[in-house]
């Protein structure tokens, strides 16, 4: 079973606002469904999912989350599963820090999961610098 990948950058300065807009274009691009929650004290979410693609290898509910958390000079980003939320404009960050934001997965998911975790870490170290 895997969890969530966690990157912390310090010194790079970086508006998380504006790395949020490029990964949420970077999804998009890439034929994901993205939905954004509102800055709060404990970080900005980005939720993904591919459709149909995604929901035939894992559950109907879940999604990549990426977590933005911290300031420009030191932050941290965790991607991972998690359950995909109806409505995450009116959804609290910190509600869902509490209620299973990224989920562990099973071997079947595992090399799927990982892939395209490391591309979206990837293409986030490349916006960061």
């Amino acid at each position: 079973m895997i969890g969530e990948q966690v990157r912390q950058y310090q010194g790079k300065n970086i508006d998380l606002g504006t790395l949020k807009s490029k990964i949420e274009d970077y999804l998009k691009n890439d034929g994901f469904n993205v939905q954004s929650s509102s800055p709060s004290a404990h970080g900005t979410l980005i939720q993904a999912d591919k459709g149909g693609f995604l929901r035939s290898v894992v559950a109907a509910d879940r999604a990549f989350n990426i977590l933005l958390d911290g300031e420009p000079g030191n932050f941290t980003v965790r991607v991972g599963i998690g359950k995909w939320m109806k409505n995450l404009e009116i959804a609290a960050v910190e509600t869902l820090l509490f209620s299973g934001l990224f989920f562990f997965v099973d071997v079947p998911e595992m090399a799927w999961n990982l892939e395209v975790e490391d591309k979206i870490l990837k293409q986030i170290d490349a916006f960061v610098g």
